[in-house]
């Protein structure tokens, strides 16, 4: 009797079995169904569109991969410079008074515009012989040769001329002295007259007050081109060789390269830390680099080997799951990111493999674009 009740259990328990079998199969291939279905949707949504307001503010570039050779470079420190050859400064050339500020430090001005006005009493006596000597010089240039000499004319002529450049000297323009003889008016001879800005710029110094006794060459304001900027690079001897005057070079600060290029290499070692300087031009549009800000400059001295696919640093990213990425262009505006690897790294440049060439990659502000794709929820990762 017990063997059938065994048989019986175990067919039960069988059968119990197939029917969760049976049961389990077709939820799990559902399951399955329904993964890779959203999966394949997961997929589709990996790509993230900006406006072009969006890339304009974040200051999005896009570039085609191109293989190019490595540049070889040298590194070497340096130190920001004002680009001397677009600074200026202004100071009087008799003693003088400070009468009126008209610009202070930070001003950006124009060629031409009235910095300061002063007061001297040579400038009025100046002033008032220049006056003078232009009306006695008209009236002696309408006489006829029987009425007048010619040494009383050439006397005339060369009093007006004397005063003149007596003016010119002193400091006031071609246009003022101009206005001043004109105008024949003697109480104009006041001793006052305007220093003007010689060059476009920004007033980067300014000690002085107002009430002042300056002397000749004190310095009343200092005017520069902040567009652009020099960086002295301290070069090791034995490399300044291979350094050519218009080569590209790097500078790194605060983070962030600045392209620029050689435009002299001195020639004598400087006595302080027994090196050659190398001066490099850098574009400073933002006003980022200042004078006395010590960087790191890096001139390209060649280039060499096979040509190999490379970006800007900033350029690759880590993934959440810690893979290298970039973002390529699928459409303007569309960008979706692409595993790629890392072969090499270089000062400010990563070099990759993973793309063909001519893939269109997000080269500046890639951040900002993994960013918004982080904001929409979705995996910023593509396999």
């Amino acid at each position: 009797m017990k063997t059938p009740t065994l048989i019986r259990t175990g067919g039960l328990v069988c059968l119990f079995a197939l029917l969760a079998f049976a049961s389990f199969r077709p939820v799990a291939a559902e399951e399955d169904h329904g993964h890779e279905d959203g999966h394949g949707e997961h997929e589709e949504e990996t790509a993230v569109h900006l406006t072009s307001e969006q890339m304009k503010a974040a200051g999005i570039q896009v570039s085609p991969l191109e293989p190019k050779p490595l540049p070889e470079e040298i590194q070497a420190p340096g130190e920001v410079q004002l680009d001397l050859y677009a600074t200026s400064q202004v100071t009087p050339r008799i003693e003088a008074q400070v009468v009126a500020r008209h610009a202070r430090l930070g001003d950006h001005v124009k060629k031409g515009q009235p910095l300061v006005t002063l007061s001297s009493a040579e400038m009025a006596e100046a002033q008032g012989a220049l006056i003078i000597a232009a009306r006695d010089w008209e009236r002696v240039r309408k006489l006829s040769n029987e009425m007048v000499s010619e040494q009383k004319r050439l006397e005339s002529r060369v009093a007006f001329q004397q005063a003149w450049a007596r003016l010119l000297a002193y400091g006031m323009t071609r246009d003022q002295i101009e206005q001043l003889a004109r105008s024949g008016d003697v109480t104009r001879a006041d001793g006052s007259f305007q220093l003007l800005s010689p060059q476009d710029g920004t007033i980067i110094r300014d000690r002085f007050v107002v009430g002042q006794m300056v002397e000749p060459g004190d310095l009343l304001f200092e005017i520069t081109d902040e567009s652009r900027v020099w960086v002295e690079a301290n070069v090791n001897p034995t490399q300044v060789g291979r350094v050519k005057v218009g080569a590209p070079a790097r500078i790194l600060a605060g983070g962030n390269w600045y392209p620029g290029k050689v435009i002299q290499v001195h020639h004598a070692l400087d006595e302080a830390t027994r090196t050659m300087r190398v001066r490099i031009e850098v574009p400073n549009p933002e006003d980022r680099l200042h004078p006395g800000q010590f960087v790191t400059a890096r001139i390209t001295v060649g280039a060499g080997g096979q040509p190999v696919l490379t970006l800007p640093l900033e350029a690759v990213l880590r993934s959440p799951d810690g893979d290298w990425q970039v973002f390529v262009e699928k459409e303007p505006g569309e960008f979706e990111p692409v595993e790629v690897e890392l072969v090499r790294q270089l000062p400010g440049i990563a070099v990759i493999e993973g793309l063909p060439p001519g893939t269109r990659v997000v080269t500046r502000g890639a951040f900002f674009v993994q960013s918004e794709l982080a904001k929409s929820g979705f995996e910023i990762h593509n396999h």
